[in-house]
């Protein structure tokens, strides 16, 4: 989240021109993505606001990087990742099992008390209800 609510000054043909990542980080909207849509808006809102960014913001972008750690297998250099977003698509019931295509491929050692931890300590950055209220719908 903190890259959407940065400016970068960065040289374009001899002149130092100011952007701004716009449209979200990719990895963030492989699940939990509804919640993903609020933050992005939040982000944009902050960015377009005269006030300072709200601290509750910073928070939650250090929440938001948490998460994806946990869920991208930060720790052991990603080797989980596939396998940890289809953890979280599997306890919202849109995928039955965490299988990929490389049938050795699963969750890295500990990654799953990870993933239980973020869940616990962010159940605000889910979307859990919003998935199950649609759930039946999306898949018939």
């Amino acid at each position: 989240m903190v890259d959407l609510l940065s400016t970068y000054r960065i040289d374009v043909n001899r002149t130092r021109v100011r952007v701004r990542i716009v449209g979200g980080l990719l990895g963030h909207w492989a699940c939990w993505t509804r919640k993903a849509v609020h933050l992005l808006e939040e982000c944009h809102s902050s960015v377009c606001s005269s006030e300072a960014i709200r601290p509750n913001v910073l928070t939650r972008a250090i929440e938001v990087t948490d998460s994806n750690a946990a869920f991208f297998d930060a720790a052991n250099g990603f080797a989980g990742c596939i396998a940890g977003i289809h953890e979280v698509l599997v306890r919202q019931g849109l995928l039955e099992g965490r299988w990929c295509l490389d049938p050795n491929e699963d969750l890295s050692p500990g990654q799953l008390e990870e993933i239980d931890r973020v869940y616990a300590a962010y159940p605000h950055l889910n979307d859990d209800a919003f998935v199950a209220q649609h759930l039946d719908e999306w898949l018939d």
